[in-house]
């Protein structure tokens, strides 16, 4: 039975086949794993990041069409890449940029600002940009952040940049329609920006997850990756917020 199913599964048509998809922070981790993804489903793909060296190698990985090595957040950099595109676009996937954890009176008020209208703004100047050049079918992905939507001691602002994702999301979805807007809300995902938060807590992190979640395991990023794909597919989907923790809000 499972060999008649995995024959199946690997005899599919490709799901995004002709189609282009940029990935904005596509030079590791769940960017890059969906820059893989897609590229299995048959699509182009369009990586970005900040790192030269970094994007070179991600981009070579995957045999990605075109790189451009800038700051996301610079918007005249980013109004410049999307203008430098050739020809049209399906989607767009914003991988950039991370929460911010920590006691909210040990932030300064451009930490603060930066934390509430980083994600939102990035979206804005993403869609702002992207959207025309966009075919119908089309559909932008932000990420959210289950893990810290509930409040905690040491989750700090992230709470509520984790609260503004949602109906941002349905509220750009209304306004760019027929394009399409979903974001997709990790908990803790096994990436390189988890190790670098968590540190020599990673490990432990790990195996409290393993032992506690329903799944039995840790989310990957290649579980964010087939959401993500999936999202750009289904052309029926739009406006909502998609978590994806194994199961961590039940549990924690």
């Amino acid at each position: 039975m499972t060999g008649t199913t995995d024959t199946a599964s690997a005899q599919h048509d490709p799901v995004l086949l002709g189609q282009t998809v940029v990935l904005i922070g596509g030079s590791s981790g769940i960017g890059f794993q969906t820059a893989r993804r897609a590229r299995a489903e048959g699509a182009e793909v369009i990586l970005t990041g900040r790192d030269p060296d970094r994007l070179k190698q991600a981009a070579d990985e995957v045999g990605a069409r075109k790189t451009a090595a800038f700051d996301a957040t610079d918007t005249a950099a980013l109004k410049m890449f999307f203008q430098d595109l050739p020809g049209s676009i399906d989607h767009v996937m914003v991988t950039a940029g991370g929460p911010h954890y920590g006691p909210l009176f040990e932030m300064d008020s451009e930490q603060l600002r930066d934390s509430l209208a980083g994600h939102v703004e990035l979206g804005l100047e993403v869609a702002r940009n992207a959207v025309g050049r966009m075919r119908p079918g089309g559909t932008l992905i932000f990420m959210g952040d289950s893990g810290s939507r509930r409040v905690a001691p040491g989750v700090g602002i992230a709470s509520a940049v984790s609260a503004v994702m949602p109906p941002f999301v349905a509220a750009l979805a209304l306004e760019i329609a027929p394009a399409r807007v979903n974001a997709i809300a990790p908990g803790f995902v096994d990436t390189p920006l988890s190790a670098s938060v968590l540190a020599d807590h990673l490990d432990a992190r790990r195996t409290e997850l393993t032992a506690k979640l329903p799944i039995g395991r840790v989310v990957t990023p290649a579980d964010v990756a087939a959401l993500a794909v999936h999202l750009m597919a289904n052309t029926a989907l739009t406006g909502a917020t998609y978590d994806i923790d194994g199961g961590q809000q039940l549990v924690f």
